[in-house]
């Protein structure tokens, strides 16, 4: 049986940006204050000075210590030596728990964990994919190339832990079943998140705040932004607040269609600050798992428009009327143009506040996992824990 005392956790993901390096620093700071020892291995070749802040401020907390090594983001041979890197600098730090959280993450915990469970240590073995895989399909030789090998990987993992229903139902019908324990568990945020941050005098009317990247929508944003001031018949003003690979074609986008004065662009900052300069928050993704933008704005008190991808349905509810269809700027700009016009639209599209932290704090999500971990560890017959 797995005792009580403290566990050796490694979280390996790949780049240490966005939602999953959010998850991963929560879960590190709550799991090294309950007294378990934690580390990462993460990718190198990604992030800028704002996450190498960020990873100064989780380094008290990271007493197995921090690795980073080059991990690309497509597959290639690549990939063979930044896995046998990572083995060596794994088996090194004796772990108790491998959680591995996107598709590259997943793999690197379960071959890895696998590798040690044959010279017969009791290391758990968990994936989280974070929508990541989820978003492909088996119509296209990349997407069945990639969601094969979610399930060749499957056996490798003791379990699958998701972030929502949306992301299990996801990989239910493009993966397969699982045929390992899965679970759901929501993402949560910290404590100290869940206060009112109220809007500066010279507030903009609307912030897109995240991966300046297609997938998340930021065209669909300027699009709707410029429909929104057509409807209102006045100009308004926005941010768009992130870094990203494309943010010069929006910049572009922007000048082409004569917003260039009236939509701001500032690099990643923390969302907690970008909130005090805007009355609302617009989510218009085209695909989601479940983003930590959503619990951050409702924790805040800020009204979010967002689409309806992934979990956000869970969060905000599937009948809200603060949901709109992906890639559609006009249905946008229809909800856009309702929260500057209905002065009582924060009260209709809010969640309530007790029952939203309930589901979505932090301290409800690493206790769960704490529980989970434990559990597949006392489930292993024989074998050693490193740390025992």
């Amino acid at each position: 049986m797995a005792d009580d005392g403290p566990l050796r956790i490694i979280h390996c993901f790949r780049s240490p940006i966005g939602g999953i390096f959010r998850h991963v620093r929560d879960l590190a700071e709550f799991h090294a204050k309950a007294g378990h020892e934690v580390g990462i291995v993460c990718d190198s070749l990604t992030g800028s000075s704002y996450e190498d802040g960020l990873f100064d401020e989780i380094r008290p907390y990271l007493s197995l210590g921090l690795v980073r090594l080059p991990i690309s983001r497509s597959i290639s041979p690549r990939d063979v030596g930044a896995f046998w890197n990572s083995y060596h600098e794994i088996k090194g730090l004796q772990p108790d728990v491998l959680h591995g959280h996107g598709a590259k993450g997943g793999a690197i915990a379960r071959l890895i964990g696998s590798a040690l469970r044959v010279n017969r240590y009791r290391v758990a073995r968990l994936y989280s994919p974070h929508g990541g895989s989820l978003h492909y399909n088996r119509r296209t030789a990349t997407g069945m190339a990639i969601l094969t090998a979610e399930r060749l990987l499957e056996r490798l993992g003791d379990a699958l832990v998701f972030v929502c229903d949306y992301e299990r139902e996801t990989y239910a019908a493009r993966v397969g079943r699982p045929r390992v324990r899965a679970e759901r568990i929501y993402n949560g945020i910290h404590d100290r998140d869940f206060a009112p941050v109220y809007s500066r005098e010279d507030a903009v009317d609307f912030l897109y705040i995240g991966m300046l990247r297609d997938l998340k929508g930021p065209d669909v944003f300027v699009e709707a932004f410029a429909r929104t001031e057509r409807r209102i018949g006045r100009p308004l003003s926005a941010l768009m607040i992130g870094d990203g690979p494309d943010k010069a074609k929006y910049e572009d986008m922007m000048l082409r269609m004569g917003l260039g004065r009236r939509i701001g662009m500032l690099p990643a900052m923390k969302a907690h600050d970008a909130f005090a300069l805007t009355r609302n928050v617009i989510v218009p993704s085209r695909a989601e798992a479940m983003p930590y933008i959503v619990l951050e704005a409702l924790a805040a008190r800020k009204p979010v428009i967002a689409t309806r991808v992934g979990g956000i349905p869970e969060v905000l509810g599937r009948t809200s009327i603060a949901l709109t269809e992906p890639g559609d700027p006009d249905g946008l700009a229809a909800l856009m143009a309702q929260a500057i016009t209905d002065a009582d639209w924060p009260r209709k599209v809010m969640p309530e506040p007790v029952g939203f932290k309930a589901s979505f704090s932090a301290s409800v999500m690493s206790s769960a996992l704490l529980d989970l971990y434990r559990d597949i560890l006392a489930r292993q017959a024989g074998g050693n824990r490193h740390s025992a």
